[in-house]
């Protein structure tokens, strides 16, 4: 294995994986001589991406909230392709609208989703992970501090999320397993387009200083956390600028209720305030799927 190169040859695990930053995240690191486990609901966009990859990755079609069946798929993926190095928990939904007039089913899905998928993600993966003395990300959000209004169910499990990893991060780190979190703004994803066509969270996004409201094509932010993932990072910030806002961060929920006060009452009397429902097309897949308890399907491998 190469000294400037510590990931060719290894095996990494990415959650969310049929599109957007999954996706991205796979052809980055699959270009850097890993081979990829492909995971998530959606079979056929799962192996769109994997035709993409080296020879040697594969996809595995299951729900990360499924802990038999995700528990099944890890040992899969080691019977596959090795014990994992690289684990990075990256699946993940959204939905937008007043807390009071949210499905709760909905709202419920996403955190089970962003934050206890993220925590069976790392259940199962982590007997891989001692044995390789690996490295397991967290992708989070600026919603882990950020407190936006309309967005409660996503802000509540990114900081769960958040604080899931930092505590495996404590509890790991003398066994040599490295924890990291990724910390993401705006992502060109489907998620991210989902947001602007809805008029209360596209005109919030506008009220955001112009820095903050840029969005960040796929391809960057992968490869942001893709050289995170190399270089073992604690943290990874994307955009790198994100960085400087963690030392205000205890005034951020007072900043952003402030701007909310002046900006929610207007859009309350457009009648603008509607729940968004599940956003992105992954998000749909995650509870239209097939049903989470079907047999584990065989892995398939890409062409090429």
């Amino acid at each position: 294995m190469s000294h400037d190169n510590p990931l060719r040859g290894r095996t990494a695990v990415v959650t969310g994986a049929a599109r957007g930053l999954g996706a991205g995240l796979a052809r980055d690191l699959a270009g850097r001589g890993m081979r990829i486990a492909l995971l998530g609901r959606e079979r056929e966009t799962l192996e769109r991406v994997a035709r993409e990859l080296p020879a040697g990755s594969r996809c595995y079609e299951v729900d990360v909230t499924d802990d038999d069946l995700m528990e099944r798929t890890a040992r899969r993926v080691t019977r596959d392709l090795g014990e994992p190095s690289v684990v990075i928990a990256n699946a993940g939904v959204a939905e937008g609208g007043p807390f009071t007039a949210s499905d709760p089913r909905t709202w419920n899905r996403v955190v089970e989703v962003n934050l206890m998928g993220s925590a069976t993600t790392a259940r199962v993966f982590l007997p891989g992970l001692l044995a390789s003395r690996g490295y397991f990300l967290q992708v989070a959000s600026t919603a882990a501090f950020g407190s936006a209004p309309m967005m409660s169910a996503y802000c509540a499990s990114k900081a769960g999320a958040e604080s899931f990893a930092q505590s495996l991060r404590a509890e790991c780190a003398h066994r040599g397993v490295a924890v990291g979190i990724a910390y993401l703004h705006w992502t060109d994803t489907d998620m991210v387009r989902d947001v602007d066509a809805h008029d209360v969270l596209r005109e919030l996004r506008a009220h955001m200083p112009r820095p903050a409201r840029k969005v960040y094509p796929v391809e960057k932010v992968a490869s942001w956390l893709a050289e995170a993932v190399r270089r073992r990072s604690a943290t990874v910030y994307a955009p790198p600028w994100l960085r400087l806002v963690q030392p205000v961060r205890p005034l951020l929920p007072a900043l952003v209720a402030w701007s909310s006060a002046r900006t929610l009452p207007r859009l309350e009397e457009k009648g603008a305030l509607r729940p968004t429902g599940l956003l992105g097309p992954g998000g749909l897949a995650a509870v239209e799927g097939p049903d989470r308890r079907a047999a584990d399907p065989p892995p398939r491998r890409p062409a090429g």
